[in-house]
């Protein structure tokens, strides 16, 4: 059997994007020691998920994924009872030297969870019974800690639900219903420094030394960057401590410093290429559970790369979601490409089984 290799290496060269950005970001007096080691590690335990996959195979792994996404949901709830707070969030485990967010694991069980509930596709409102029967558990438990969080799994719905083949005029009816509320009735029930956050990206200079802080950084480093950047370890806003969260939420801030606008043209035509692919195993799969599938997994980081990438540049509110494969995160980075190994297996996988 013959494996297009241009997948693997479009993840391996944004992987290696994330290292250089880790890296460069470590000599911030904000960024604590050992990332650059901790990040590398993640992509060596990310070997044992994409392994067991390779050997289990597209219809060993539908099959698991019920109880997989009951550990998921049963991990989400512990974060309640023992979970960490990190950043305002009590969303985090703890075991020993080992901390992870059990909110990237829930991702990855929740698309494979919705793909196995609409494999026949659409077949009526029963079918938003269904699927809204595990949607709506994962959301109510990540809305609470985490608002960015919540608007992946529910950008990652949608999009599962449209491959499903849900009748487009739903959809529109589902946005304006929600397009309404949000401002409404969401909006007023949120925290005050929560609206600001959400709100500030319009006019950062309102409040340039509180909400608006971290935008104006990351826009002073992007800007100071020009065309071709300040060269691999020679960006001053994220290195003399200027540019919080240089390593996670700004990382694609501090790669623009240092690599300019052809750095990040670079960057964009990486994640083109990825998404390409992703569409390409869509559109070659016979299954329609696996078209979902992959509509999950491209709706997922396709928005988290869009929302980065526009908070940084103070065109989108920031949620605090991390850029996928460049960012620094253990959980996220295992998850990542745990996600993207689902998806070359299933693709490897697309004419065996039964249809």
């Amino acid at each position: 059997m013959k494996y297009d290799l241009r997948f693997p290496v479009i993840i391996a060269a944004l992987l290696a994007v994330g290292l250089m950005t880790v890296s460069t970001a470590a000599l911030s007096p904000r960024v604590s020691s050992g990332v650059f080691t901790k990040q590398m590690l993640g992509v060596v335990l990310a070997a044992v998920p994409i392994a067991l996959m390779w050997w289990a195979g597209r219809d060993r792994i539908y099959r698991v994924a019920p109880y997989l996404y009951g550990l998921a949901l049963l991990m989400q709830v512990s974060t309640f009872v023992i979970g960490k707070e990190v950043n305002g969030q009590r969303n985090w485990i703890v075991l020993g030297p080992l901390q992870f967010q059990p909110l990237e694991i829930l991702k990855f069980a929740l698309i494979l969870m919705l793909a196995v509930t609409l494999r026949e596709g659409f077949k009526g409102l029963s079918t938003y019974g269904r699927a809204l029967a595990v949607f709506l558990p994962a959301l109510g438990l990540v809305v609470i800690q985490d608002f960015g969080g919540a608007i992946v799994l529910s950008v990652m719905f949608a999009v599962m639900m449209l491959a499903a083949r849900m009748p487009v005029w739903h959809a529109l009816l589902a946005a304006l219903v929600v397009g309404t509320a949000v401002p409404t009735v969401l909006y007023p029930h949120l925290e005050p420094y929560q609206q600001k956050r959400l709100t500030i990206f319009l006019d950062p200079y309102q409040d340039p030394r509180g909400a608006g802080y971290q935008v104006i950084q990351s826009t002073i480093a992007v800007g100071s960057g020009g065309l071709q950047g300040k060269g691999y370890k020679q960006g001053s806003q994220s290195h003399n401590g200027f540019l919080p969260e240089a390593h996670t939420d700004f990382a694609v801030s501090t790669w623009l410093e240092e690599q300019g606008f052809v750095g990040g043209v670079v960057v964009l035509l990486l994640y083109g290429g990825l998404f390409w692919g992703l569409a390409g195993m869509a559109g070659e799969a016979p299954r329609l559970q696996d078209q979902v599938l992959f509509a999950g997994i491209l709706g997922q980081i396709g928005f988290q790369v869009l929302e980065n990438i526009g908070a940084a540049l103070s065109v989108l509110p920031l949620t605090g979601i991390t850029l996928p494969l460049i960012s620094y995160g253990l959980s996220s980075l295992v998850s990542t490409l745990s996600t993207l190994g689902l998806a070359y297996v299933v693709h490897r996988d697309r004419y065996e089984g039964r249809i």
